[in-house]
């Protein structure tokens, strides 16, 4: 079954994405681990979208699709901003660097990545996109 919303790139929605979220995993009894791992995913890629791929902007908006089948969660975040969001490659941070440093901030897509069974980021035309999957027994 398929789900679909549409936001402005605001803060002010995260609170609209993670409830849409929720609600559509909970109409499926999945555990509330399971529930709130994706829940927290989600939520981080549509802010990292909002907040650095599209300044903000409330003139430029995301679309989230959830698609459950087969005990298998696909999520997909579309931008439709006018500019590419790339992600690196990424690679583990070394936390100790971070501890020792007082670092802030930098560590969302890590903990997506460990969340998630599979994070990929493709250009669609001019927009980018996020996949996200996992596989919820």
């Amino acid at each position: 079954m398929k789900s679909a919303l549409r936001i402005a790139c605001s803060r002010a929605n995260l609170q609209q994405v993670r409830d849409f979220v929720r609600n559509y995993l909970n109409a499926r009894q999945l555990s509330e681990k399971a529930v709130n791992q994706v829940v927290l995913a989600v939520d981080e890629v549509v802010a990292n979208f909002i907040i650095h791929a599209n300044g903000e902007d409330e003139t430029q908006f995301l679309d989230l699709k959830l698609d459950f089948d087969d005990h298998d969660l696909n999520v997909e975040i579309a931008d439709n901003g006018d500019t590419i969001f790339q992600p690196g490659p990424h690679k583990d941070p070394d936390m100790r660097a971070y501890i020792q440093e007082g670092r802030k901030g930098g560590m969302g897509m890590t903990l997506v990545t460990r969340l998630m069974d599979r994070v990929e980021f493709f250009t669609r035309g001019n927009h980018t996109v996020c996949h996200l999957s996992k596989h919820l027994a």
